[in-house]
């Protein structure tokens, strides 16, 4: 909304401002914190009216303590998210378009499990095949969108080998299942972390800011040549709305930080870790995700290879899944968890960071 003032320059010149991206991420960042920040008090009280958050049995059993703790705190992000973006985005953009939207649907997707499980009582919320469903079609369709109109036509099927400068993966037609995979694998990786205070509005932060660097970078016509990246045109306006994305998370951190006033429950872990995917994709660094969402990837890979080995072996390679409980249970405080995790999230967002310079 505020991009267009910038037409307005030639009455005004000061207005020129507002048709630059850094301005407006600055301004999206301070706008979304302010939102989250101040509509937090009044969401908590009214997510404290609903039925309390029931802890899951298959967590350490101190976690029992938490119970009565709100849920559905992902409403707080989505709506500091949205508020800032329909003032500093430009809305025709179709990455940002694609970002909300993917943004929305798994926001409603979050939202209807968890009213579900707090006032309807149902113990399990939506059924996985349900969840999944929705999923796989949004996945379908974005990628299929990407496939036909793709950010940069030379390389409509091909994926960017990371640390490389020419090597590229070509997978044709195989491109839409691989996103579909990226896509869904991010959403529910995120929602996995999503177990300790704090642990995964943080480390989303930290892969967001990672991201927006890569997006501003990509639609910067000299940045990418002299980067040796793909060129994406538009892309920097997605630099924009991570910014804003940034900026919810960071004030809804203020009220999840342990000990946690509210939970983001799947209202905001489904469509954030949605929201990385889709990005990834749009900025042509599909692979470099295994690298900047890293803690994402290990806590998926717990889950799966701890059901594998139990199914096949019958035991356990982990004391429990995912990846942070089984630090809890070998006595590490769960605050120094959620700050380990978030260390090696830096750290993991500087390697993928170096990989623009060792092309």
């Amino acid at each position: 909304m505020l991009y267009h003032l910038y037409l307005l320059k030639s009455s005004f010149s000061p207005l020129n401002i507002f048709q630059y991206i850094t301005f407006r991420a600055a301004g999206a960042f301070l706008t979304a914190l302010l939102i989250s920040l101040f509509t937090g008090p009044m969401i908590i009280r009214w997510l404290r009216t609903k039925k309390a958050q029931r802890i899951r049995p298959d967590t350490p059993t101190h976690h029992q303590a938490k119970s009565g703790t709100p849920a559905m705190g992902g409403l707080i992000i989505f709506a500091a998210l949205a508020g800032s973006c329909l003032l500093w985005a430009k809305l025709a953009d179709r990455f940002v378009l694609l970002f909300l939207s993917t943004c929305t649907v798994l926001w409603l997707l979050g939202y209807a499990d968890d009213f579900l499980k707090a006032a309807e009582h149902r113990k399990d919320g939506l059924s996985p095949s349900l969840k999944m469903g929705v999923q796989l079609i949004l996945a379908f369709g974005i990628a299929a969108y990407l496939y036909m109109d793709p950010p940069n036509g030379a390389y409509a099927a091909s994926v960017s080998v990371p640390y490389s400068k020419e090597w590229f993966i070509h997978l044709g037609v195989l491109y839409i299942p691989f996103c579909m995979m990226l896509i869904v694998g991010s959403s529910n990786a995120v929602n996995l972390a999503d177990g300790l205070d704090g642990l995964a509005c943080g480390t989303v932060i930290i892969s967001a800011l990672t991201y927006s660097v890569f997006a501003y970078l990509a639609g910067h016509a000299r940045f990418s040549e002299y980067l040796r990246i793909i060129r994406v045109p538009g892309a920097g306006e997605l630099t924009v709305v991570l910014a804003a994305l940034v900026g919810a998370c960071l004030g809804f951190l203020w009220y999840n930080s342990y000990p946690a006033e509210v939970f983001m429950g799947d209202t905001g872990s489904l469509f954030l870790g949605g929201a990385i995917g889709v990005v990834a994709l749009c900025v042509k660094q599909e692979l470099l995700l295994l690298v900047v969402g890293g803690i994402f990837v290990a806590e998926a890979l717990s889950v799966l290879l701890q059901v594998y080995s139990f199914r096949v072996h019958k035991r356990r390679i982990f004391k429990m899944a995912p990846l942070h409980h089984h630090f809890e249970l070998m006595g590490w405080p769960e605050s120094k968890v959620t700050i380990r995790f978030w260390i090696v999230a830096i750290i993991l967002s500087l390697i993928a960071l170096a990989s623009l310079k060792l092309r």
